[in-house]
């Protein structure tokens, strides 16, 4: 079997969830199982500069993974105009020949690249996985509004408000255009419960789409911190920072919690890379504000383990609803509770009471409230430790993905 992945980026040059698990898989369908082929990562400015005479590049040492450089992306309606950039990648997916094609985004390859793909490889099945909500909402794909409130779905007088220079024929000609696109699709994977629920509501077949749950590499659990005095009252947060992660909610619960006299610590990993600089002036207002929270910055995947025995309860503050957040199946795979918003697809993998506690989104005061109760409820942090289920494995992920890859180019073959 021969497969190409397409994704918005590559997990060594931008190392979110999507990337991480899009290669993770690419990989252990290789090394695994034999599956040959091509990931194909796109990149921008932001990461690489163009090269001259070809828009091909390498990374790293791997013959079979290889970036694109697409910067001209058209965000609204998801759409490439670099016509030059989509036809150099035609000659390389006719010489590949794939079996199938897994696109794992479409940010930055734009909806014309599916139809290039039908032209250079016209046998190839097509499988798309939606890691958010890009096809169906046009205010960067979080279903939020422009004032922050939680979006239950696209609708012309929603995103009208959202996009009041827009006229109303543009949101009809994109819907359209979406679902000819989504239409392409032998199967379209969401990694939750929610976010099928999101894509069958705003009209894609129920079924086209299926749920398939993300796998994360094995690690042996990080040893939980000792705490003498009993208290679990420290809290971390991993993964970028930037407004849709709620770090600026965690860092106000924070100040909260302080000028009541709850002691706790707060300690924010990640980058804050390409972030605006209202926001960058926010969250450096928050962190001022917050005694007992600091921004320890970027980290590596190896770093992981020991940032984690430094914590007692993982946060996961995002004012969006989320799909399926790499952070939880971490913060599982290190048997941490997890204080998570309480809906959608962080809802959806935290049991509330059970291992990890619901906090209502974007409310910071909610939030310290949840925090507290976590600090001084006697015995709260070890049940929910001891309930933690450990995480789809990469392994478990692969068989699924190659039991549905075999049972699409079955129906092909039938």
């Amino acid at each position: 079997m021969r497969v190409l992945f397409l994704c918005h980026n590559h997990p060594a040059l931008q190392p979110g969830g999507t990337e991480v698990f899009a290669r993770s898989l690419f990989r252990a369908l290789r090394d695994r199982h034999g599956v040959e082929g091509l990931f194909l990562a796109a990149v921008t400015g932001a990461h690489r500069e163009r090269r001259p005479g070809t828009l091909l590049q390498g990374i790293g040492d791997a013959t079979d993974e290889a970036l694109v450089w697409l910067g001209h992306l058209d965000r609204f309606n998801l759409a490439q105009p670099d016509t030059y950039g989509l036809a150099s990648l035609a000659p390389v997916i006719e010489q590949l020949q794939p079996d199938l094609v897994h696109v794992h985004h479409l940010l930055q390859f734009g909806v014309e690249t599916v139809d290039m793909i039908r032209r250079a490889a016209p046998k190839a099945r097509l499988v798309f996985t939606a890691h958010d909500f890009f096809p169906l909402c046009p205010q960067e794909g979080q279903l939020l509004t422009t004032d922050g409130r939680l979006c239950p779905g696209p609708s012309l007088d929603r995103c009208q408000a959202c996009f009041p220079g827009r006229a109303g024929a543009d949101f009809v000609m994109r819907e359209l255009q979406m679902r000819d696109v989504l239409g392409d699709f032998d199967r379209i994977l969401t990694p939750s419960d929610f976010a099928r629920g999101r894509y069958i509501a705003a009209g894609t077949p129920a079924a086209q789409v299926q749920v398939m749950r993300n796998g994360i590499a094995g690690a042996a659990p990080a040893p939980h911190r000792t705490a003498p005095d009993g208290r679990r009252d420290r809290f971390g947060f991993f993964g970028h920072v930037n407004r849709f992660k709620g770090g600026l909610v965690l860092l106000d619960a924070s100040r909260r919690l302080s000028e009541d006299g709850v002691a706790h610590g707060v300690t924010l990993h990640g980058g804050a890379a390409y972030q605006s600089e209202k926001f960058m002036e926010g969250f450096t207002a928050g962190l001022a504000a917050a005694p007992e929270a600091r921004h320890a910055g970027p980290y590596a995947a190896a770093e992981l383990p020991g940032l984690m025995a430094q914590v007692d309860w993982v946060v996961v503050p995002s004012v969006w609803w989320e799909n399926a957040p790499l952070v939880i199946q971490e913060a599982h795979q290190h048997r941490r509770p997890v204080i998570c918003g309480d809906a959608g697809g962080m809802a959806e993998m935290v049991r509330d009471g059970v291992d990890g506690l619901h906090a209502p989104i974007g409310d910071a005061a909610g939030l310290a409230r949840v925090m507290r109760r976590a600090i001084e409820t006697e015995g709260l942090w070890e049940r929910l430790a001891a309930a933690t289920r450990p995480p789809t494995s990469i392994e478990a992920a692969t068989l699924r993905h190659l039991e549905l890859y075999r049972d699409i180019l079955g129906a092909r073959a039938a």
